[in-house]
């Protein structure tokens, strides 16, 4: 194995992280022709409805009863970030705050003390089918910052800046690639300490071409996740598709592709090197800590469900929005 080169692995669902990133999964659905009702076109017999997560006619529902997605869930102690490539994400939470996003947007959720939030994936196409391609990725908080107020914003694809030539493209989600700048992270994330080193890029390679993917300033923890394509060379190492690699940050990786276009999701940072204790939507520093969200929830629901159903989805005709908890509307 190239000395550039820690470790190779199989994707699995979801894909194996390193610290400060905590998890992240690909969601890719061919969903059918849409109802008027933003649910599928489709018979749903033979799927175990509320948690149907078996591929069956090339899509799931997950937790969704009518339409898919993740009706509402508590989260603390950490962040979410949600790219959707295509389809839609409707998105409601505890604050109020809401929006519609897809198609290249990104929305950068900070837990912090506490929130409730439901992502459903609105069929919006009632004459062609709805693919739906999302990544979500949980970036951990330290100590210092896991009781922090939450915050929500919307990266608009429009504001997201993408370095392409004739070789490559590469979407930057969160830190910089070559002049180029990602909008600013929430503000209590690790990722807004420039020195943490913190990246998220989208990487396309065409088919017979190469990319130098760019040493870090600091080894820090790094791993490149080939999810779409054939077969690439990686230092002269052949690596086959849904395979995660695991890089020397420090050094620079040549990168080169087969007959096929390569898609990479990139994830970089410093590690927070603090102790991790999970339990579902909680991640802590200790077990006491986790009793202590499990029993607030409980208690508080994390300021209750403003909304009418768990599973709220906006009206069809709304276009890609964000409404904050403030009430600003941003409308696109």
């Amino acid at each position: 194995m190239a000395n550039s080169i820690k470790s190779i692995f199989k994707l699995g669902f979801p894909w194996q992280t390193q610290d400060p990133f905590l998890f992240c999964v690909y969601h890719l659905d061919h969903y059918p022709k849409a109802k008027e009702d933003m649910t599928p076109n489709a018979s749903l017999a033979g799927r175990n409805l509320g948690n149907d997560f078996t591929i069956k006619d090339g899509w799931r529902m997950y937790h969704g009863q009518t339409v898919p997605g993740f009706p509402a869930h508590p989260h603390r102690g950490f962040e979410t970030v949600t790219i959707v490539n295509k389809g839609f994400c409707d998105h409601s939470d505890s604050l109020g705050a809401a929006g519609r996003f897809g198609q290249g947007d990104v929305q950068w959720m900070t837990a912090g003390k506490g929130v409730q939030h439901c992502e459903m994936f609105p069929l919006l196409n009632t004459e062609d089918n709805n693919t739906m391609e999302l990544f979500q990725i949980w970036l951990n908080l330290p100590k210092k910052n896991k009781f922090v107020s939450p915050h929500f914003a919307m990266l608009w694809h429009e504001d997201i800046p993408v370095v392409e030539t004739k070789d490559y493209r590469v979407k930057i989600i969160a830190g910089s690639y070559q002049d180029q700048k990602a909008p600013d992270p929430a503000p209590n994330s690790w990722a807004a300490d420039m020195e943490n080193e913190v990246a998220i890029w989208n990487i396309h390679i065409k088919a017979n071409s190469e990319f130098i993917l760019p040493r870090a300033v600091s080894n820090v923890n790094r791993t490149l996740y080939f999810y779409e394509g054939d077969s690439i060379m990686v230092e002269g190492q052949r690596i086959e598709k849904n395979s995660g690699i695991e890089l020397v940050a420090g050094q620079e990786i040549n990168i080169q592709t087969g007959s096929q276009t390569a898609h990479f999701l990139m994830l970089q940072g410093k590690p927070i090197a603090e102790p991790i204790v999970k339990y579902g939507p909680f991640v802590m520093n200790t077990e006491e800590e986790i009793q202590q969200a499990m029993q607030e929830y409980r208690t508080t629901q994390f300021g209750g469900w403003p909304w009418q159903h768990h599973d709220h989805v906006h009206p069809k005709n709304n276009g890609r929005f964000a409404k904050y908890p403030d009430g600003k509307l941003i409308e696109k």
